[in-house]
């Protein structure tokens, strides 16, 4: 095992939004530096580290900067440039290293990954032209959604073939996948942690979406021991598979039968998580320092169940009416200077006995 690192050093992170700005709170709370990698002023992260390089997370010469004084690298945001990081990996400490970076960028690549490992995944076909299209729906049947490869945001849902046509324009985008629409009793997520050589998982997850973007998350998640340990088994699977280091969310669905499908794989902390900075013995944050300077991680456990609500856009100024409302609600803002509809501005956790009590109350604020 690679030697830790030990308070006093510096860890650098790629990207400065409010993920960054919660890494760099537990890794001052264990001992070490900070510096941040980011175009924007006063981004989230910059509030609170001891440094900040402006650039472009892509710009390659920023990133060997940001090497050159940090003992090592992580990254907070996984839209960084494969080949900007590996330009520079052989001057920098990355341990997530870059393959997971790839894997996670690329449908095709992360799709193959989850096959040689015997996930499942929901039913697919590669669409390179127009003309592949209809053999593949054929095979796969309706509902369906397509998906650029390189963008898995870019994507359009198929009910019928009058949705087709409108489709037409992802093909231009480049290779997409077609990918067999599960219907869904509830949308689960698991988070890994790992030092590449020992794996834990954090408590599974049920997420609600509002729009695309993650609205709520239930911790955790009201669904049989069997399908939560069959969850945390597959989590556990993939972790080991990619010698992880640092945290690791993985999207899932379960189906009325109790089916479980892999859907999506993130390289880092995610808004997921965030409730386990109130509820667990150490937060999704704490774990990936730990897992990145290869600090042993132990057992997670969960303290009590909780809600969180992400503040999206111009709710934020409802967020602020609630403040001396509810004194039982954990408010966490981000500093970001541009409110934008749909950006996370902040979170609120609530930790409950009752998680269905909570939703209700949450419906009825406006957030």
């Amino acid at each position: 095992m690679v030697r830790p690192l030990m308070p006093g050093g510096t860890i650098g992170i790629v990207g400065g939004g409010q993920l960054g700005k919660m890494m760099t709170i537990s890794a001052k709370n264990m001992g070490f530096h900070v510096g941040v990698l980011d175009p924007v002023n006063d981004c989230p992260t910059a509030q609170l580290a001891d440094w900040h390089i402006v650039a472009d997370c892509d710009d390659v010469l920023a990133l060997e900067a940001l090497a050159k004084r940090s003992d090592i690298v992580t990254y907070e945001t996984s839209k960084i440039g494969v080949e900007s990081l590996n330009a520079v990996i052989d001057s920098a400490n990355v341990p997530q290293g870059t393959d997971l970076l790839a894997i996670t960028q690329d449908r095709l690549m992360e799709i193959s990954f989850l096959e040689t490992n015997n996930v499942v995944i929901p039913p697919y076909e590669t669409i390179i032209s127009p003309t592949d299209i209809q053999e593949a729906i054929d095979s796969i049947g309706f509902p369906c959604v397509l998906k650029v490869t390189r963008d898995s945001e870019q994507q359009n849902i198929l009910n019928s073939m009058s949705d087709l046509a409108p489709s037409m324009g992802l093909l231009r985008e480049g290779t997409c996948v077609l990918e067999a629409l599960i219907p869904v009793k509830k949308q689960l997520s698991v988070l890994v942690a790992g030092n590449g050589q020992e794996y834990t998982t954090f408590p599974v997850t049920e997420t609600i979406y509002r729009d695309g973007i993650l609205f709520e998350t239930i911790a955790s998640a009201d669904i049989a021991e069997e399908v939560s340990d069959e969850v945390k088994r597959i989590g556990i699977q993939i972790g080991e598979a990619l010698a992880l280091h640092g945290v690791l969310a993985i999207d899932m669905v379960l189906t009325e039968s109790g089916s479980i499908y892999t859907i999506k794989l993130t390289p880092r902390p995610h808004s997921v998580g965030n409730y386990t900075i109130d509820v667990c013995n150490m937060s999704q944050f704490d774990a990936h320092i730990r897992g990145v300077c290869g600090w042993p991680l132990g057992e997670v456990q969960l303290f009590s169940k909780a809600v969180t609500v992400n503040i999206l856009g111009t709710a934020l100024s409802t967020s602020f009416r609630l403040i001396p409302e509810k004194k039982d609600w954990n408010f966490y803002y981000y500093g970001k200077k541009r409110t934008v509809n749909h950006r996370k501005m902040g979170h609120i956790t609530i930790p409950t006995t009752t998680p269905e009590r909570v939703l209700s109350e949450i419906d009825g604020t406006n957030l």
